[in-house]
């Protein structure tokens, strides 16, 4: 008796190279990793309701995981929660870094960096909400990270370089900490958006309106302008 193994193999390529039927529901990609799938999911319950308000239940059953799986990656709830803000954090300067400053005159790079970091802020409420959650807590659970540091001092480096080019062609200001400057940046991008609420109210006009934040940011970056240009002799 002849095996038909050899017969049914080709059909199956066959079967498997043609295309699929017109109208035919096209399968769903595969799902992302269940880490990747847990992270997403505890970024947007802690930024919603911080640290204490958020439930381990109910990350889980937005990540479509086993609460086991949260401590084979993570360890505990403190772990995750460290894990989203070095995430968060992450991504923040992987974007930062991204920026070619080499062939950019050191005034344009440096607002090449506030638009970024004016934008960045604006388009992710989560960072502001989970910074503005660590912050009260004092940093308790970032001090325990030991990828913080390593995440955070390469925009230093890099604004330290615009400030080096910028003071050897004459087009910058001396003298200036790249610390403070990165402080300042972050400040004109940040406070607006972590303190809207408040001042919306307090001040009867909504800081979230596209015109009011448009204005904001063009005065914010008349501001870094001004306060880095060399000021004229004279």
């Amino acid at each position: 008796m002849r095996s038909t193994s050899s017969q049914s193999t080709p059909l199956r390529a066959a079967n498997a190279e043609k295309p699929p039927r017109r109208g035919a529901t096209a399968r769903p990609g595969p799902k992302p990793p269940t880490r990747d799938r847990i992270l997403r999911a505890a970024i947007a319950e802690f930024a919603d309701k911080g640290l204490a308000g958020g439930r381990l239940d109910t990350i889980c059953a937005g990540a479509g995981a086993n609460i086991r799986m949260v401590y084979h990656y993570f360890h505990d709830k403190a772990g995750l929660y460290i894990a989203v803000l070095e995430h968060v954090l992450g991504e923040l300067r992987h974007e930062e870094l991204k920026l070619d400053v080499d062939q950019t005159a050191p005034m344009e790079a440096l607002l090449q960096l506030f638009d970024f970091t004016y934008d960045h802020f604006a388009s992710h409420p989560e960072l502001i909400s989970l910074l503005s959650g660590e912050n009260l807590l004092k940093a308790e659970f970032l001090k325990r990270s030991t990828r913080t540091p390593v995440i955070s001092s390469p925009v230093l480096r890099l604004i330290r370089q615009i400030l080096r080019s910028g003071e050897a062609d004459g087009s910058l200001r001396g003298g200036i900490d790249p610390l403070q400057l990165y402080v300042m940046l972050v400040s004109l991008s940040y406070f607006h958006l972590s303190n809207g609420h408040t001042l919306s109210v307090i001040f009867e006009s909504d800081l979230f309106q596209p015109d009011w934040l448009s204005r904001h940011k063009a005065i914010a970056r008349e501001v870094v302008r001004r306060f880095m240009a060399v000021a004229p002799v004279g």
